[in-house]
């Protein structure tokens, strides 16, 4: 019997489907399976832990770790791959019951986000701030950071996280008009190379207004300078 990896697989390449480290193959994975998946990959763990020549068996510290990181990688760091995107239940941007006039400002959300480097599987931390002139669907303020961590939470890099975020929610709101910008700092350059404790790293990707309208682009910056002067420290 094929491995659960071997059976998805297979199903994405009949598909022509691409499964890079920063894409989601939810759809070709079935009930139970990402069970499967897990079991798998504690096995292959497990094996790495050995060629690591670490006594699993009798060491407390790895007894089980082979597990945990197979937990950990397909429920927590790599969830956005394996996840169907979050529900974004959308309202029509409804007029204004005095005026008439519906609301066509800049929205500007602090999201905070945890991803992976795919080069070296470490830890990314930052925040991304997200921009949006409001079009005719509006969605609840927690789902900006609710897609936003969803396209987090993969093997990617700060560039294609902060398009990939874009595109999302240009898709959930159905706006023309979003602004991402994302600073972060990445555990492939604290902890392994250079080993630099200050690897601030940011990053922006301005669509529509936010990139063809200079006052547009900054009231966003002008905005997210507010937000990180009062962002709780």
């Amino acid at each position: 019997m094929d491995k659960i990896s071997k059976v998805i697989k297979t199903r994405l390449e009949k598909a022509d489907k691409r499964h890079f480290a920063a894409d989601n193959i939810s759809e070709f994975i079935k009930d139970g399976e990402k069970e499967e998946l897990i079991s798998e990959l504690t096995e292959q763990f497990e094996q790495v832990l050995d060629s690591l020549v670490i006594d699993r068996f009798n060491d407390p510290n790895s007894m089980d770790t082979g597990r945990r990181l197979a937990k950990m990688y397909i429920n927590e760091i790599m969830a956005g791959r394996y996840d169907p995107a979050p529900s974004a239940t959308a309202f029509p941007n409804e007029p204004n019951h005095v005026t008439n006039e519906k609301y066509d400002g800049m929205l500007v959300v602090r999201s905070e986000l945890k991803s992976m480097c795919s080069h070296h599987h470490q830890p990314v931390t930052g925040i991304a701030y997200i921009g949006i002139i409001a079009a005719d669907t509006l969605i609840g303020l927690s789902k900006y950071t609710r897609i936003a961590q969803w396209c987090a939470r993969r093997g990617t890099l700060q560039e294609e996280l902060a398009m990939d975020i874009n595109r999302e929610i240009r898709t959930a709101t159905g706006s023309d008009d979003v602004g991402v910008y994302i600073q972060a700092i990445h555990g492939c350059c604290e902890n392994r190379g250079i080993m630099a404790h200050s690897s601030l790293t940011q990053t922006s990707v301005l669509k529509g207004s936010f990139h063809t309208d200079p006052g547009t682009k900054k009231e966003f910056f002008d905005n997210i300078k507010l937000q990180q002067e009062f962002a709780p420290r």
